[in-house]
């Protein structure tokens, strides 16, 4: 049955056909030629994969995030990074990490960070006289901060599969999101200092403090998140409720963004978004319950136990994994399977479930950046009309920026264990 799970699911990946779709047909296909139960089992698997809880938390932070994309709350960040950072060498470019970050800790999403920010800030980087390859890869790059930032939707999916607490994940996440956040800002200052791109104009204490004053409504939305989880207020999934609510309150009422017009775009985009991620997880679950009743886990454990139990050498083994998987494989669809299968390897070495959560998100973080799959290179590209092999090359020093953080993040777990044992003993 394995055999004919892996097999089938690489010629329909080769083929070109989309991952919940191959996943979904291979794991029928193996239970059809197997013959042993009905295929029934796969509507009743995929059904069983989504009926959690915790998962509920994904439609209501997409709804959140798209609310906050069309409620003017970008233009707002931008302001305010521009007035942060704008007279620093490379400062368009540096707003853009900057105004990436904080829309990441809004939006929980890649895509829709580099979506919502790369139609306004690479024509305006190249406008600027920026290379528009440049312009393109440090936008595409810093889009990957939306899922490595709370409230990440592959950090939920993670907390789902590995039974890990999403709370404390996303406690653990933040200081590993800044930290590359901040190795970005340098590679685009030392790129920016050695090409001689230009400074924005230096804001005046009035202007920054109007731009602080306008942006505060979206600043705090992840700390009201965060605060309410971590204080025990509400779980995780009812956050995503609240944050629905204080989404659209803001973008209604205080940045007036959403109207009557546009609200039937906003649930949309948003349902469609949700569905596809959905469908991802029904079929990923189904797929994941064959390898688990194939014993492939237990086996996979056994072959990695047997070659080392070494916590850092199996650690550089899983980063490397990851990042080759993340070139071909969508992040959410890679977590379902195989946060399964290494999570339990993880926890008889040693490693801690929560910073083995963020070493997963941060390696596989990296692979939308990567081609052939890299869903940020097709965004930017087709907003800035940039070629894909030129996106990759521009992207190089980044590429070593990225790595050198997640090499950070992998061997020191105080990076991301430290602020949850400070919460905790709080």
């Amino acid at each position: 049955m394995i055999a004919i799970l892996i097999i089938s699911l690489l010629i329909l990946f080769l083929l070109g056909v989309p991952v919940a779709i191959s996943l979904g047909l291979s794991s029928a296909l193996a239970l059809f030629i197997a013959g042993d139960m009905p295929l029934a089992t796969v509507a009743q698997r995929s059904f069983v994969a989504l009926d959690s809880f915790p998962l509920m938390a994904i439609p209501l932070f997409i709804l959140a995030g798209v609310i906050m994309e069309y409620g003017g709350i970008s233009q707002k960040l931008i302001n305010l990074a521009n007035a942060l950072t704008g007279h620093v060498t490379g400062g368009l470019a540096i707003v853009t990490v900057i105004t990436t970050l904080f829309f990441a800790a809004i939006s929980g999403s890649s895509v829709a960070a580099t979506a919502a920010l790369g139609s306004i800030l690479i024509p305006a980087m190249i406008r600027r006289g920026y290379h528009k390859e440049f312009a393109g890869g440090v936008q595409a790059v810093s889009g990957t901060l939306g899922i490595i930032l709370p409230p990440s939707i592959p950090l939920i999916l993670y907390g789902v599969a590995a039974g890990a607490s999403i709370g404390d994940l996303f406690v653990a996440s933040m200081l590993p999101g800044i930290i590359i956040g901040l190795g970005l800002v340098v590679t685009v200052f030392l790129i920016a200092k050695r090409r001689d791109y230009t400074k924005e104009r230096k804001a005046t204490g009035k202007e920054l403090l109007k731009a602080f004053w306008e942006a505060i409504p979206a600043v705090i939305m992840p700390f009201i998140i965060l605060g309410g989880i971590y204080s025990g207020i509400f779980t995780a999934t009812e956050a995503a409720a609240v944050a629905v609510v204080y989404a659209f309150i803001i973008s209604v009422f205080v940045y007036k963004g959403i109207g009557l017009s546009n609200i039937r775009t906003v649930l949309t985009t948003a349902t469609e978004t949700t569905a596809s991620i959905m469908f991802i997880l029904a079929t990923a679950g189904l797929f994941s319950w064959i390898l688990t009743i194939e014993n492939v886990p237990q086996q996979v454990a056994q072959s990695i136990t047997s070659v080392t139990d070494n916590t850092a050498v199996f650690l550089l083994l899983v980063v490397v994994l990851l990042l080759f998987i993340g070139m071909f494989m969508e992040t959410n669809a890679s977590i379902i399977i195989l946060a399964p299968i290494l999570v339990p390897i993880a926890s008889e070495i040693g490693v801690d479930p929560v910073h083995f959560g963020v070493v997963m998100i941060v390696a596989l973080a990296l692979g939308m950046v990567t081609p052939p799959l890299g869903l940020n290179l097709f965004i930017v590209g087709r907003i800035g009309k940039i070629r894909i092999d030129q996106l990759t090359r521009a992207l190089i020093p980044f590429y070593i920026a990225v790595i050198i953080a997640i090499a950070l993040i992998t061997f020191i777990p105080q990076i991301a264990l430290g602020p949850v044992q400070f919460f905790d003993t709080k």
